[in-house]
């Protein structure tokens, strides 16, 4: 289905869903998602949606809409009140010789190679499923539909390139839309170290939040996200002219390896 408006906040959109598959975050369950693919959106209307739950690849913004299933919440740190743990204090330290530069998204052999090697990794490591991603693909993923609010930050050790996040820039904080890294120096924490910087980022630039994206309770590749408090969680993914109501998520407590959420 087509949309036309000029509305900044409703821009000219095609929508639709995609069929059920299997969750990657849940065993035994199916997910479905829907998208808009947007060609020209407009800061407005990307702050809109993101503060509402929705994500971004590309021209493309989608949330879940699983069949008999919310387990899906919307996650952000809160900046102004964010103070950093002495394990977040030593991935600090552990990164003050890597150097960083922030620009527009790019595509290089550099930025293929480390996506794929962090995929390969994780697939072996954590059991991820993985092919290697196409120039075409990752284009189309994280540098096309940018414009003039996406950004890539770029880690930088041993005059390699070590890590790529990919980010943007919204009008009431950041939006952290993926990030990878090289094997070979995952002792510097640098998925941490990514999102510290982040926060850096986003108070200098006078903004309140860093947009995680989702948590899933039980789900432990998202237990990382809830070691960046105080943080705020969003129950469903609400219209732009309807007001999000996002709460408050308590403390997250690691008891006998199990995570566990007190709210």
């Amino acid at each position: 289905m087509k949309q036309h408006n000029d509305d900044r906040l409703h821009p000219e959109s095609t929508d639709f869903c995609m069929l059920d598959y299997d969750c990657a975050y849940l065993p035994g369950k199916k997910t479905r998602m829907y998208y808009r693919y947007i060609r020209e959106a407009s800061p407005e209307f990307v702050s809109a949606v993101i503060a509402r739950g929705w994500r971004r690849f590309g021209n493309y913004f989608f949330h879940p809409i699983c069949r008999g299933c919310d387990a899906c919440k919307s996650l952000r740190i809160d900046v102004e009140s964010f103070r950093p743990s002495r394990s977040q204090k030593r991935a600090i330290k552990r990164n003050r010789e890597t150097r960083i530069l922030v620009q527009p998204p790019s595509l290089t052999p550099g930025h293929i190679e480390l996506y794929n090697r962090y995929h390969a990794w994780k697939a072996q490591k954590d059991g991820w499923k993985h092919r290697d991603i196409s120039e075409r693909e990752y284009y189309e993923n994280f540098v096309e539909g940018a414009h003039e609010f996406g950004y890539e930050v770029l880690y930088i050790r041993d005059d390699r390139l070590v890590g790529v996040d990919l980010i943007d820039v919204v009008e009431d904080g950041i939006s952290a839309i993926y990030f990878f890294h090289d094997p070979d120096y995952a002792r510097l924490s640098l998925g941490t170290y990514s999102l510290l910087y982040q926060i850096g980022l986003a108070r200098r630039l006078g903004k309140r939040w860093i947009y995680l994206g989702y948590w899933v309770d039980g789900c432990k590749a998202f237990a990382y996200k809830t070691r960046f408090q105080p943080e705020e969680l969003l129950d469903g993914f609400p219209a732009v002219d309807r007001q999000a109501e996002w709460q408050p998520f308590a403390k997250a407590e690691l008891s006998d390896g199990e995570l566990k959420i007190e709210n």
